[in-house]
């Protein structure tokens, strides 16, 4: 037991210690082709370690436009992965700039922006029907369905208050027993409550948001103004 913690802990200080070596060369160099092999054994790690650089991802895209001949589609491909992963924030759009129309123009980059497209528009149930036709694209980076399922409900807790059971169900592409399992886990963990709708089958209460709840928006704001006005008074005095 002891030697496992031993070398669970040398392998998350190996990560560290290629995450600063890469973020050095990243600050250093960013605009020299020789740090191309380093960056793209970075994407491999990332994927490994279930780690995320956009800062790395975005240096190798831009080495790629001026070596365009050392560009690998793979590693590309899996940097749009990534990106899909970390929505809501827009990195799929920023990796996308800097990577030719040629490319883009490929099959796998063709249905990887489809499925962007389809996330932007919480077109979910379209979404999961697109990574199931193409599973060997999505499912060579680990967690890729437990990131999206995470930003699905990100979606539905913006929008909904009281969220039915099949629209949740659809959005995170889960249904049955396994969805719950999955209910007890966020009731127990995320302050989930599950209600009986009339009607409409079963209701999940989401956790209170300044977006589901607006009031909660006005009273941050409230708050967030007086917390300045005291820091004034002493300036003033």
């Amino acid at each position: 037991m002891g030697r496992e913690i031993e070398k669970g802990g040398q392998k998350q200080q190996q990560q560290t210690a290629a995450s600063y070596t890469v973020e050095h060369l990243v600050a250093v160099n960013p605009y020299n082709p020789d740090i191309l092999p380093d960056l793209e054994n970075y994407v491999n790690e990332q994927v490994s370690s279930q780690t995320y650089s956009l800062d790395a991802n975005l240096c190798l895209l831009r080495l790629y436009q001026f070596e365009p001949e050392r560009m690998s589609t793979q590693i590309v491909a899996r940097v749009l992965v990534k990106a899909l992963m970390a929505m809501p924030a827009p990195d799929f759009s920023l990796c996308l700039f800097l990577i030719p129309e040629r490319v883009q123009m490929e099959d796998q980059f063709k249905t990887l922006i489809v499925l962007s497209h389809y996330l932007e528009t919480a077109r979910f149930h379209q979404f999961w029907d697109e990574a199931a036709k193409n599973r060997h694209i999505v499912e060579v980076v680990p967690g890729f369905e437990q990131a999206i399922q995470a930003y699905a409900i990100h979606v539905l807790s913006l929008t909904y208050q009281k969220v039915p059971r099949s629209v949740l169900a659809e959005a995170i592409n889960i249904e049955g027993l396994s969805l719950d399992k999955f209910l007890e886990h966020q009731v127990a963990n995320f302050g989930w409550v599950l209600e009986k709708g009339q009607g409409r089958g079963q209701l999940i209460a989401l956790p209170h948001n300044e977006f589901n709840h607006p009031e909660l928006k006005k009273s941050t704001a409230d708050s967030i103004v007086l917390e300045h006005i005291t820091r004034i008074f002493p300036i003033l005095g």
